[in-house]
């Protein structure tokens, strides 16, 4: 009898770590969960296995919960490079701890007026990576100040190849919210790793890209 009880003390510990920390998984198929801000002739679909996204001229999907640090969230993307109308190489953003001076108490009462259009969104505050751009030959972080001049060091413009995208290969990205540094990561590699003396701690996750085709899978947010 004791064993028994032993065992299944182990059993709910070792579970218990498994799952410490965990704030959202399974969301993806759920448009409930999601905001999309996105311009004519693109489509975001939500499928059993993910959100897939055919865009025209500029899309933002924005996860609805607002996120605190310290936090981590991870998901898989694949750009893909198949032939279709959109399948341009290039794009595969994000924004986190996002959020809108305009709006300051009602994220999401700027989302008709953004409308997945790019420079709607120069005015945040938050952090952005536009991975792979300009047709897959910038890799860039931006801290947004409020101020629209969206300040660029040279340290964070990156060139080199492996930094680009590979078509129609799924990768791994994991961000990091920490005390006073954000982190960028693809594949198990550091990208970014930025100190921040006034960091942004609270704010909203989104997807961001324009003119191609991109499937994300296996979102979750943990609490670290």
């Amino acid at each position: 009898m004791f064993k028994n009880a032993t065992f299944i003390i182990f059993l709910l510990v070792f579970c218990g770590c498994k799952t410490q920390g965990l704030l959202y998984k399974n969301v993806l198929k759920d448009v409930n969960n999601w905001v999309i801000e996105q311009q004519p002739n693109g489509q975001t679909l939500f499928t059993e296995q993910g959100i897939e996204v055919i865009d025209a001229k500029g899309c933002t999907i924005w996860f609805k919960n607002a996120l605190e640090a310290p936090v981590k969230i991870a998901y898989d993307i694949t750009i893909i490079d198949d032939g279709g109308a959109y399948d341009r190489v290039s794009d595969m953003n994000c924004l986190w701890m996002s959020n809108d001076p305009k709006h300051p108490d009602d994220f999401f009462k700027g989302s008709v007026e953004r409308a997945g259009h790019f420079p709607n969104y120069h005015h945040f505050t938050g952090y952005y990576v536009g991975y792979g751009g300009h047709h897959n030959s910038k890799t860039r972080f931006r801290r947004y100040n409020g101020n629209v001049d969206r300040p660029l060091l040279p340290e964070h413009d990156l060139s080199d190849k492996q930094f680009m995208i590979t078509a129609n290969k799924k990768m791994h990205i994991e961000i990091i919210v920490k005390d006073n540094f954000t982190s960028y990561s693809r594949d198990g590699e550091v990208i970014y790793k930025v100190e921040d003396a006034e960091p942004y701690a609270q704010g909203y996750f989104g997807f961001r890209t324009v003119n191609n085709h991109m499937k994300i899978e296996s979102f979750e947010v943990r609490k670290i």
